[in-house]
This record gives C-alpha cells, sequence and structure tokens, in this order.
C-alpha cells in the first residue's frame, strides 16, 4: 500500500470511493472541501493506493498556522487494517514539514464515527475541533 498526493487520474475512482462511504449530505460537503482544498494546496489531499486502487483518502488544510484532518475514507473492504493510520501519518508528516503550531480534528456530526482512529493514534478530545461550518468557510 502506497499513500500519495492526489493526481488528476485519481479523480473518478476518488469520487466512486467517497460515494459509497460517505452519505449524501457528508459527500456534497466533502466535494465541496475536495475542490476548495485541491485549488489551495493539492499536497494536502493524500490517497491510498493498494495495487493500483485507490482504497482511502484524507483531506487536510491550514488556516492560521494550525492544521486540520477535515475528512478520511476508506473502503469497507479495506478497513481495520491500518489504512486510515498510514493516511493520518502520511498527513501529520506533510504539516509538521510545513511546521505547523497545532494539527486538529475536525469533528463534524460526519467525522464523529473516525474520531476513535484519532484516539487510537493519541490524540485526545482537546485536539478535536467541533466545525459546525463547512471547511471551505472555515479555512477560507
Amino acid at each position: 500500500m502506497n499513500v500519495r498526493s492526489f493526481q488528476l487520474s485519481d479523480y473518478k475512482p476518488l469520487t466512486a470511493l467517497l460515494e459509497e462511504v460517505l452519505t449524501e449530505e457528508c459527500y456534497e460537503q466533502t466535494m465541496e472541501a475536495f475542490a476548495r482544498q485541491l485549488s489551495w494546496d493539492s499536497e494536502l489531499v493524500l490517497v491510498a493506493v493498494k495495487e493500483s486502487e485507490i482504497v482511502g483518502m484524507i483531506i487536510g488544510t491550514i488556516d492560521n498556522n494550525k492544521g486540520y484532518y477535515y475528512r478520511i475514507a476508506v473502503s469497507p473492504e479495506h478497513q481495520r487494517i491500518g489504512i486510515g493510520k498510514a493516511l493520518v501519518t502520511g498527513l501529520r508528516g506533510r504539516f509538521e514539514q510545513r511546521g505547523v503550531s497545532k494539527i486538529l480534528i475536525t469533528a463534524d456530526e460526519h467525522n464523529e464515527p473516525v474520531l476513535p482512529l484519532y484516539e487510537s493514534m493519541g490524540y485526545e478530545t482537546s485536539d478535536f475541533f467541533h466545525a459546525f461550518q463547512k471547511l471551505s468557510i472555515v479555512a477560507g
């Protein structure tokens, strides 16, 4: 499995993955944030590739020198084997390279099910940023 930056050729399989994993409302919000983040800094959109198949993705952003994990998605048949952790670790490395002062996890209603993943990696409740606005507004 390889974690790398998003490439334009990933668009179709990535959107298919998101449609499969996310609710319709979450998908719409995520696609809006995804497009906005690509225009700002595509290096903070990572994909996990296994045997040439996109099996996971994570979107991050930096605002006011803080790094935010915004959305993570892993295909159901590839969950619980370390792909989510690899994506979080890869994005944390990007944040550290940029010298962010703090890393936070966007904890909106759609991210509630994945918060235990972050906790298992040492993040605490104080690292959760409870966002009631879309990323495009928060980081704009």
